[in-house]
């Protein structure tokens, strides 16, 4: 993998293992695992998730209000006005989904690589320091909000701002994307903490 700050590889393949002894192999192991755990779910991860999630709604939102400017607009000046929030919208809306994609991959390389070190042989005291169990709290519960946050734009939201002397179809749509976006990154952090605690249970078990 590409980047400033590379994954640590996987282990090498049986034909060109070559550790003196097993406590050489243990502590290969556990730098490893303990540099691939913190890149799935260490704070400044959790930071970075945080960092785009907040870029995504900034973006949309800002597409949002271009998106109620156009079905509201009365005059050609109110969609002169419309058109630059769309544009600036998307400059943050892009980079933000994209980034999100990229981080995805990268987790799921890092996990990978997580589990073929944990195949590689069994330590269950010293995989115990892996369970993080504040840490995968907090990104559990930070997660959960999220989600919550989505549920809510999608259907108290509605009910709400939405109706005769209220909001139109473009706080509709504005609505249901900042709700998709709320879902998506809820679901990433989610299933990151999920995913790690199955692990952890896995590994000291």
């Amino acid at each position: 993998m590409s980047g400033r700050f590379p994954l640590p590889p996987p282990p090498p393949s049986v034909e060109i293992r070559s550790w003196p002894d097993r406590e050489a192999r243990l502590a290969d192991r556990a730098r490893a695992m303990g540099e691939l755990n913190h890149r799935l779910i260490g704070g400044a991860r959790l930071g970075v998730l945080l960092a785009w999630a907040a870029t995504l709604q900034v973006g949309w939102g800002l597409c949002g209000a271009g998106i109620i400017g156009f079905d509201e607009a009365i005059d050609p000046l109110s969609v002169m006005f419309a058109v630059p929030l769309v544009v600036l919208g998307l400059g943050a809306l892009v980079p933000a989904v994209y980034f999100l994609a990229r981080d995805v991959r990268r987790d799921r390389v890092a996990r990978e690589r997580l589990l073929h070190w944990a195949a590689l042989d069994q330590d269950p005291v010293g995989d115990a320091r892996l369970r993080e169990p504040v840490l995968s709290a907090v990104w559990l519960v930070l997660s959960f909000l999220m989600c919550a946050a989505g549920l809510w734009l999608s259907f108290a939201a509605p009910a709400e701002l939405v109706g005769p002397g209220l909001g139109g179809y473009g706080t509709v749509v504005y609505l249901m994307g900042a709700a998709l976006g709320s879902w998506i990154c809820g679901l990433i952090g989610v299933t990151r903490a999920v995913g790690h605690y199955r692990l952890a249970v896995r590994l000291v078990a």
